[in-house]
């Protein structure tokens, strides 16, 4: 066994982000729910959101709180806020209630996150760090993958109620694994750092890295936002092979050639990855305009294809990324930092979803797309900025 996934303190960190991630990603079907009790598509938008705009406003706070305090207090936090909202889903009969299980989801979300990462961050070297934030993500990746597949099997025949008590009951085995968990130990008390209104913590948002990292997430964003409907405009019927292939190339590179981010360098691997993405969207884009023309286009392996290049890419670019950020931050202010990139990353997912989805009405996929892909030839122009190990 590698030495790092021998250390008890991180397999349990990795199998507590398995399990938070499996009572999340059970809510992906929630708008399903939502419009079963009469929400339109404006309603599951804003209730769905919300959940991401928490998170952008409030995982910047909650990162100095985690270095003053410590990792496992918040961990602790996060999780019963999620269990409650899942308890609270299982008894809302209204859109308003909803919305607030949503909110306290991102609250959750946001506390659960920032202090898992950051504990993990603790834990490793930075000469091993790439990796073991690659092995630890792929717990998220695939309770992400699974959890919608288990969610639909649930509702179609126990119900929705079922799959929120399922949901609280897996963040309630995270919390179990989190109670067991030791903290490195601190000779003093952290102080309180990095609020973003201090000048130290605002330096940290016009980093470089966090340029790119918000690049990154625009693209991952809209991706993932808008693929099944520009599939199902095109004939598709079998997306689940996209996000297969997303899935299998963003585990596959991590397991198998996560090593590269610490023997070859963040920025060996984040200058490829990033034009990976954008090769991945100029695919789409192509796709858009050519099977307006003809019906002979080989669709679903294209789209087959984009989904290895734009997973191998994610794979890669957020341990990446996350090493390259924290690389250079004292430990007592790794909290800070983890919570700017995190909700750096949201930012640009957000921001994908909203923008583009006007883009996409007015002009077309196709031109969608394109746009998009521009874009993210500029993250990639930026990334090449990026100072080399």
């Amino acid at each position: 066994m590698s030495p790092i996934l021998a250390d008890n303190s991180l397999l349990r960190a990795t199998v507590t982000n398995f399990f938070f991630f499996l009572s999340m990603n059970g809510f992906i079907l929630l708008p399903l729910y939502i419009a079963a009790l009469g929400g339109t598509e404006v309603e599951i938008g804003l209730v769905m959101g919300l959940y991401n705009a928490v998170g952008i406003v409030c995982q910047p706070l909650i990162g100095p709180w985690t270095d003053a305090a410590g990792r496992k207090p918040f961990m602790l936090v996060g999780i019963a806020l999620v269990i409650l909202a899942a308890l609270l889903s299982t008894v809302a009969t209204s859109i308003p209630l909803l919305a607030f299980v949503r909110a306290l989801q991102g609250l959750g979300f946001s506390c659960f996150f920032v202090s898992n990462y950051s504990f993990v961050i603790d834990l490793v070297p930075p000469a091993r760090r790439g990796w073991a934030l690659g092995i630890y993500g792929v717990a998220g990746l695939t309770a992400t993958a699974i959890a919608p597949l288990l969610g639909e099997w649930v509702i179609r025949r126990l119900g929705f109620r079922v799959l929120f008590a399922l949901a609280a009951a897996a963040a309630a085995v995270a919390g179990w694994i989190v109670l067991g968990l030791r903290e490195p130990g601190r000779a003093t008390p952290r102080p309180l750092h990095g609020f973003p209104w201090e000048r130290g913590a605002l330096r940290e948002v016009f980093r470089l890295s966090m340029g790119v990292t918000a690049f990154f997430g625009l693209g991952a964003g809209t991706i993932f936002v808008f693929l099944p409907t520009f599939a199902e405009s095109l004939g598709v019927e079998t997306l689940a092979l996209f996000y297969t292939a997303y899935a299998l190339a963003a585990i596959g590179v991590r397991v198998f050639g996560g090593r590269l981010i610490d023997t070859r360098g963040r920025r060996a691997v984040i200058v490829p990855s990033m034009l990976m993405q954008a090769v991945a969207t100029a695919l789409l884009a192509s796709m858009g305009f050519l099977v307006a023309r003809t019906s002979q286009t080989p669709v679903v392996p294209v789209l087959f294809l984009a989904g290895l290049l734009s997973g191998g890419a994610h794979g890669f670019l957020y341990p990446g990324l996350a090493a390259l950020v924290t690389d250079q931050t004292p430990a007592e202010r790794r909290g800070v930092v983890v919570g700017i990139f995190s909700s750096v990353f949201l930012t640009g997912q957000t921001t994908g979803a909203l923008v583009f989805g006007w883009v996409a009405h007015g002009v077309g996929y196709a031109f969608m797309w394109t746009m998009l892909t521009s874009l993210l030839f500029m993250g990639f122009a930026l990334s090449l900025r990026l100072e080399r190990a």
